[in-house]
This record gives structure tokens, sequence and C-alpha cells, in this order.
């Protein structure tokens, strides 16, 4: 596993040559913040003021506040004047840089033993290197996996936030592909909510894992698949992996919460009021012991990262109650929840 971020003060030598720079399982590239990269190279327009210009901006003032139309044309005029202009032949400078960098990073991790990378922040900003890394088969954590797995820490920040009781709360799940991980996760909201309800394509599928359960605990799962009703009572709806076409042919609770484990969903439904929760970030107990600037990296990432993904759910689950994984931010379409 490789950590990948850039390099906040590349040397000149290093900017010359674009070296990429190796720190143990830190990789170095030769690129900075890529927002300041675009601040530094706006170039304003008509922006430099005078004292003549200044007096001469004051008696227009005077001049415009009897005629109002003017006003307005020349207030529009000043405010494009001074909006900042990006430099297309800059971006295209960027663009090549960042393309011959991944290049050589490319080569780089050819010779590398594992395949599995965590890039920084900016990082995650870098279209074209994301997008050769995976043509290249690298596998970029973005902390999708873990999210199936603390399912039982977001549900219970959501219930929190809205002073629910699990008792008195029913959750819905939408599923298609059965996983041991969402199994395991149904038996366990069984025991601790007041009902749980799956709405799958796969009935007959659900059905017998239902029965299973109800033999085992004792207790009754409702598994339907009506588009019409089947979610138009639902308050919290945990989405596994419908995607959004699927989602929205439904009928949908006007004010339901959606937590939708595959990431970005937006519901197009026009009554639709609620909250869609796309992403999150965690605390955990020992983020102090991987030596990683949690200011470049998304904690959520870090933690992902070591794991294998072929771990039994009950080796995976145990850890994160060890490591006391807390639930620190839901994120939604517009902001935090």
């Amino acid at each position: 596993m490789y950590y990948i971020q850039e390099n906040d003060k590349p040397s000149a030598i290093t900017k010359i040559f674009q070296k990429i720079e190796v720190d143990s399982n830190k990789i170095i590239l030769p690129i900075i913040d890529g927002n300041k990269i675009e601040k530094n190279n706006i170039k304003p327009e008509n922006n430099t003021k005078t004292k003549s210009n200044t007096k001469a901006e004051s008696n227009i003032k005077k001049e415009n506040s009897t005629k109002n139309n003017i006003k307005i044309i020349n207030n529009t005029k000043s405010k494009e004047n001074l909006k900042p202009k990006k430099d297309p032949k800059n971006k295209e400078k960027l663009e090549k840089k960042e393309e011959k960098i991944t290049n050589k990073l490319i080569k780089l991790l050819k010779n590398k033993p594992s395949k599995k990378l965590v890039l920084s922040k900016n990082l995650h900003k870098c279209q074209h290197l994301i997008n050769t890394l995976n043509q290249k088969d690298f596998e970029i954590i973005d902390g999708r996996w873990i999210f199936e797995r603390i399912s039982k820490e977001v549900l219970e920040y959501i219930l929190d936030k809205q002073n629910l009781k699990k008792e008195e709360t029913s959750i819905y799940i939408l599923v298609n592909d059965l996983t041991d991980v969402v199994i395991q996760n149904i038996k366990e909201f069984a025991k601790e909510y007041k009902s749980v309800n799956i709405i799958t394509n796969h009935i007959e599928k659900l059905r017998k894992i239902a029965d299973d359960i109800l033999k085992d605990l004792g207790i009754q799962i409702v598994v339907a698949n009506n588009k019409r009703k089947s979610l138009t009572k639902a308050k919290i709806i945990l989405n596994y992996d419908f995607p959004k076409e699927l989602l929205n042919q439904y009928n949908i609770n006007e004010n339901a919460i959606i937590i939708n484990i595959l990431g970005n969903m937006k519901i197009t439904k026009k009554r639709f009021n609620g909250i869609t929760i796309n992403d999150y970030e965690i605390s955990f107990k020992t983020e102090n012991e991987y030596n990683i600037n949690n200011n470049k990296f998304f904690p959520k990432e870090i933690y992902e990262a070591q794991f294998y993904k072929e771990q039994p759910y009950i080796n995976v689950r145990e850890k994160i109650l060890k490591d006391k994984v807390k639930i620190e931010k839901l994120y939604t379409q517009n902001g935090e929840f």
C-alpha cells in the first residue's frame, strides 16, 4: 500500500526535472495544490487603480446617482472587468504537466509489490491521474468498502441527530446483490430496530434469508418490491446498491433520509424534500499510529486501507469496535447533515 501526495514546497530541481520522491510507503509528486496553481495564474483585467482613476470613479458615481439606468450599466461593466479570468494556455500547460507526472508515477508503481493506493485530498481532483490509475488496474481507496461495514454506526449517528429511538424506528433496505456483509448487517438491524423492510428485485432469494432469520432469531422481516407503495412510509432508507435510475422509479416518502452506500445519488422526484446522504468522515482511536498527515488525507481512506477486502465480516467488525470508529460527519448533496 502506498500513500501518494503532492509536494507543498518543491525545490527548484524538483520543479525543473519533475522529480518524484519516495519515502518508505509515501510517494510525493511534484504537484502543488491545484487550487493554488489556479489562483496564482489567474490574470485579472483592468484591476489597477490610480488616484486619478479613483477620483474619476467617484465623479461617475455622483452622476449616476441621478440616472439609475446608467448606474446599473456602469456597475455591471465594472464588475465584469474586475472578474479574474483563467488563462486557457496555462490550463493546457498544467494538463500536460499532470500527464507527464502520471506517466512517471505509473512506471515507478510497476515495480512495486502492492497495487493499493491512498491519494491525498488534492490528488482526488486530478482526474487524469485517477483515470489512468484505474485503467492500469490500481486499487484507489475511496472509503466505500468500509462505509458498507459501518452502516450500524451511520444509522446510530442519524438517530441521535433526529432524536429517534431504535425500538421505535423502521429501517428500509434497498439491495439486489446479496453479499455476506449485507446479510450480516440485516441480522444485526433485525435485533435492534422496530422492523426491517427489504426492497429488492430478487424477492425469492431474500425471502429465503428472511425465513432463516425468522427461524434463527424469531424476527419477521418484510421483503417486497412494490414501486408504488414499498417506500411511501419509509423514513430511513439504507441504499446498498440501487442505481439512481432504478431508485427514481419508486414513490418515496417525501421526507425520507436516504443513505447511499455507493456514493453520489440525486432524487429527481419533484415532491422529494428529504435528505440524501452520499458521503461521510470518521475518526478512530489509532489514527496517530499511522504517521500520516490527516490534513492531507481523508481519515476514512487511511482507515479502509488497513484492511484486506477478503477479511471475514466478523473480524472487520471486531476491529471497528476495538478502534472505536466514530462517525464525525455525514455529507448530503448540499453540505453537512
